[in-house]
């Protein structure tokens, strides 16, 4: 059983949030902290002088708004929204917050997860608590 659960999630019709909630909830001790966390990635600079800044600010309040929405369905979750590459930003807010387990959704790997590696895989390898992935 885990004291301190990190659940990332992403808001497309892909992923399955709601199966990594059921299995943070069965691995949680009674008084588990549940952290719910969506990795935004950094939109290059070069790119990011083509975008408005309103569109930028409502695309993140929109995400904001659904995090805190999401996290909700976990007994006290509490939303995070940071940036980043996601694999490696989600073993770093690990390891920076004593996360003592991490239960992340999976796709089915292609051929070109062979050689770039799938978010969940690259968590797998670097993370230096339990990681508990949802397939």
């Amino acid at each position: 059983m885990y004291k301190n659960i990190l659940v990332p999630v992403v808001f497309d019709e892909n992923h399955d949030n709601h199966g990594t909630f059921e299995i943070a909830r069965a691995l949680a001790t009674k008084d588990a902290k549940f952290t719910v966390v969506h990795v935004m990635e950094t939109i290059p600079n070069y790119a990011t002088v083509e975008i408005p800044d309103d569109i930028l600010q409502k695309a993140r309040a929109r995400i904001e708004a659904s995090l805190i929405e999401t996290a909700k369905v976990l007994p006290g979750g509490s939303p995070e929204l940071i940036s980043g590459h996601a694999g490696s930003a989600i073993v770093d807010y690990a390891s920076k917050n004593n996360i003592d387990c991490i239960v992340i959704a999976s796709h089915r790997p292609e051929f070109s997860d062979i050689f770039l590696g799938s978010t969940a895989a690259r968590v797998v390898r670097h993370a230096q608590c339990a990681v508990h992935v949802l397939r």
